[in-house]
């Protein structure tokens, strides 16, 4: 009876011998060189997928963002999803998240995954050219450090090619360091919940970890669909194993509660502060569950490690620079201006002090209580 679970065994650590292609130290390691191109062409293939389909997604939220603003200023608005316009950015958005699916099939999820830095450079981009928005300079510099860091991203990303079989992701999901990584995960997210349901503590980094847990999950398991379809079309069918419809269910489970969060946190706090922490947890997260699940660093040198950590920086630093302040921009008085008042002459523009503690005072300090008390006396 040992016999056939050690040819089994055995076959899934042959297969697995196979899948994975180690770059070996040598010329033209960690640069644009013809050699590189010749081993990962399949890389850059989801690479230009990828960025293709974060720019798609940008092109989208601008669609929606200008429907919704050519909305408001008609006299008499419809409902938003009654606008065809808007109906053209959902589709557009569709047309992204297939992009990048279909990436995770072909490529590492830790090239991937920080590839979406270019939907929110690419996003400020537009609203620049066509929202007419304000072009600050910590747009060009963000914009730049997020280019620089995706060029070493792709350039130092794990040199592994790995197709992605039914039997593959079985040994993955029964592996202790995926094990171990799903007790810890678990335990960590009970806890968060705990605070969020039974505290009611809505700190936006519990939010986005709640969001950043769910997130790893959803990418283990995007990477294993997608990689069992394109094996399945390219090479041998896959869908047929109950594996494929396991990762299936944990896919959607996890997007449905991930969107929840998030649309929590959007609730609380200002885009400019979600947008550019979410990408944050979710790369920190993906990059993790690639590192343990799919084991894409296994061989790497330390100096391509150290090299690729950084590109991820500049992408995160590059992100919270173009979303800076850039709600805030638009509201340039501090107070409202209600001009001047039919029958009554003004002396003096209301403006109240914020900082002081009689807020709604006039500028002379008394009290508007009192001035209305002693215009009473006079008449």
């Amino acid at each position: 009876m040992a016999a056939p679970r050690d040819d089994g065994a055995s076959a899934v650590l042959d297969e697995l011998s196979r899948n994975f292609t180690y770059w070996a130290p040598g010329a033209g390691n960690g640069s644009l060189s013809g050699a590189w191109y010749g081993r990962h062409q399949i890389h850059l293939f989801g690479v230009l997928m990828a960025i293709l389909g974060n720019l798609v997604i940008s092109i989208s939220l601008n669609i929606q963002k200008y429907s919704h603003l050519h909305l408001a200023q008609q006299e008499h608005p419809k409902p938003f999803f009654k606008s065809g316009l808007w109906w053209g950015g959902v589709l557009l958005m569709a047309v992204g998240e297939t992009g990048n699916f279909a990436a995770y099939g072909v490529a590492p999820v830790t090239l991937i995954a920080p590839l979406g830095c270019m939907s929110v450079t690419g996003s400020a981009i537009i609203s620049v050219m066509f929202l007419k928005e304000n072009l600050r300079a910590s747009d060009l510099l963000g914009m730049t450090l997020a280019f620089a860091g995706t060029y070493l991203l792709v350039n130092f990303a794990p040199n592994i090619t790995q197709n992605v079989s039914a039997r593959t992701v079985q040994y993955y999901f029964v592996g202790w360091q995926f094990l171990v990584y799903v007790i810890l995960e678990i335990l960590l997210f009970c806890i968060l919940l705990y605070f969020y349901k039974q505290k009611g503590m809505e700190h936006i980094v519990i939010l986005l970890t709640l969001v950043a847990l769910l997130a790893s999950m959803t990418v283990i398991s995007v990477k294993a669909v997608s990689g069992m379809i394109t094996f399945s079309v390219t090479d041998k069918m896959q869908l047929t194993y109950p594996i494929f419809y396991i990762m299936f269910i944990i896919m959607i489970a996890s997007c449905v509660f991930q969107v929840k969060f998030l649309n929590q946190a959007m609730k609380l706090y200002a885009a400019t502060t979600v947008v550019p922490v979410n990408h944050i947890f979710f790369t920190t997260s993906a990059i993790v569950a690639g590192i343990i699940f799919y084991q894409e660093f296994l061989g790497a040198a330390l100096l391509t490690v150290f090299i690729y950590f950084f590109g991820c920086f500049l992408s995160f630093l590059g992100v919270f620079l173009v979303t800076r302040n850039r709600e805030k921009e638009h509201l340039q008085q501090s107070y409202i201006d209600f001009g001047n008042i039919p029958g009554k002459q003004m002396l003096d523009p209301i403006q109240p002090d914020s900082n002081g503690l009689s807020y709604g005072t006039l500028p002379d300090g008394s009290d508007s209580t009192k001035s209305q008390s002693g215009e009473k006396k006079a008449v």
